[in-house]
C-alpha cells in the first residue's frame, strides 16, 4: 500500500507537501506515502476517519498523529479504554490501543482535505484487505459523513434504503457487523462545539457493548439525524 501511485492528483500534492513542508516542521524528514492503519490487530472496533491531514499523518505517518484532530480523538480512546495513552505524537511513541484500529477511507492527504469520490473508490480495496485480515471486528465507527459513504460502499452496496449518516447513527451490516456514526473531530467541529467531550465518548462507549454483545444481538436504528 505505501507504494501506491493510483490517483495522480494526490501522489503529487503528498510528495509537494513533504517536499516543502511547514515552517514548523522544517527539520522533520515527512512520510509523505499512504498511511496504513494502526491499532490492534485483535480489534473488535474499527475506526474509519476521512484522510490524512498534510501536515499530520502525512508527515508523521501514523493515521491521525500530528495534528488537532488526532489530539482530540486519542485523548477519546484513552478515556473509553482503547489506547493506553491520551496523545499520539510520533510512531515509536509508546502508544498502544486495545480492541480498537483506527484508518482512513482514503490513505492519501488531498488538497483542501477533501478527496474525490474517484479517490475513495480507489483506496477501498486497503480498507477491505484490513478487515478481511481483522476476523474479530464487529462495530466500525464512522468519522464523518464521506467514511460512513465508504464504509457502506464497501459492506453493504445494496443496502436500501441507504442509512443516514448522523452523530449517533447506527446500523446492522450484512453478517452481524454495526456501523456507527460519530462526527469528525475535526476542529470545525471541536471548537464549535458540535463535537462534545461526552458526544464521542458516548459512540466510543456503545462501540464497546455493541462488540460485546452477542452475534445477532444490535438493532437497526438511528439514534440522531444530525448529519455531518
Amino acid at each position: 500500500m505505501e507504494a501506491c501511485r493510483r490517483c495522480p492528483r494526490l501522489v503529487e500534492w503528498r510528495e509537494r507537501v513533504a517536499r516543502e513542508k511547514r515552517a514548523a516542521f522544517r527539520e522533520e524528514e515527512y512520510w509523505g506515502r499512504p498511511v496504513p492503519g494502526f491499532g490492534d490487530p485483535a480489534a473488535s472496533v474499527y475506526l474509519l476517519g476521512l484522510a490524512p491531514a498534510a501536515h499530520g499523518a502525512n508527515r508523521t505517518g501514523r493515521v491521525f498523529t500530528g495534528d488537532r484532530s488526532g489530539d482530540w480523538l486519542f485523548a477519546a480512546l484513552h478515556r473509553t479504554g482503547y489506547a493506553n495513552q491520551p496523545q499520539s505524537l510520533r510512531r515509536g511513541d509508546g502508544l498502544r490501543l486495545d480492541g480498537a484500529w483506527v484508518a482512513a477511507a482514503v490513505r492519501c492527504a488531498p488538497p483542501a482535505n477533501k478527496p474525490l469520490p474517484a479517490e475513495r473508490d480507489n483506496c477501498l480495496p486497503y480498507t477491505a484487505e484490513e478487515l478481511e485480515l481483522m476476523p474479530g471486528v464487529r462495530v466500525v465507527v464512522c468519522l464523518g459523513g464521506f467514511a460512513w459513504d465508504a464504509a457502506l460502499r464497501l459492506l453493504a452496496p445494496e443496502a436500501r434504503p441507504r442509512p443516514r449518516f448522523g452523530h449517533g447513527a447506527e446500523h446492522e451490516l450484512p453478517g452481524g457487523r454495526v456501523l456507527l456514526g460519530c462526527y469528525h473531530p475535526s476542529q470545525q467541529n471541536t471548537f464549535t462545539g458540535r463535537l462534545t467531550e461526552e458526544m464521542i465518548d458516548a459512540v466510543l462507549r456503545r462501540a464497546r457493548e455493541a462488540a460485546d454483545g452477542p452475534p445477532g444481538s444490535q438493532g437497526s436504528s438511528t439514534v440522531s439525524a444530525s448529519r455531518r
